[in-house]
């Protein structure tokens, strides 16, 4: 049998985003799972294996992928907390949590485990295809956390490696 795509922990988690916006960054393990068909919604990210077969999903929610983005971007505070109140994600942020969500792809890759990649990313607000919605829900590894950027705030966190 083969290797499976690693789920990532918390420390990985956090390791890579401290690198990757140059903030510290704190996570808090036990969180929500995000579900985009509640509230804002939520910017997921869809990574498929060689065989074009759904192997994981990240989930941020509204506030994570603005302060995120925000702190990726250098954009103030204030623009990035005005997302948040608005529910939703202007072109600059969702341009940097993107980017972030495709940086994050390096975490599910490893030595003799298939190859994953970044292939759609879906904004807050948009429906997902039954075929990659049913995964959220679904009982499997996963890591939620509660991701927060200094000096910008705190948003949820979903990994789920199908």
């Amino acid at each position: 049998m083969s290797a499976q795509t690693p789920l990532a922990g918390a420390v990985e988690v956090r390791d890579l985003l401290e690198n990757l916006v140059g903030r510290e960054v704190d996570v808090l393990t036990g969180a929500t799972s995000q579900d985009p068909a509640k509230g804002d919604g939520c910017l997921v990210g869809v990574y498929l294996d060689d065989t074009q077969q759904v192997a994981a999903l990240i989930l941020l929610d509204v506030p994570a992928a603005a302060y995120l983005g925000g702190a990726l971007g250098l954009v103030p505070v204030k623009m990035a907390q005005q997302a948040v109140n608005h529910g939703g994600l202007p072109a600059g942020l969702l341009e940097n949590a993107s980017e972030i969500l495709n940086v994050l792809g390096s975490l599910l890759n490893a030595e003799g485990a298939p190859h994953v990649r970044l292939d759609v990313v879906y904004e807050p607000g948009h429906p997902l295809p039954a075929d990659v919605a049913r995964h959220v829900p679904a009982f499997m590894r996963r890591c939620d956390l509660e991701v927060d950027v200094a000096g910008y705030g705190r948003g949820g966190f979903s990994l789920v490696v199908v």
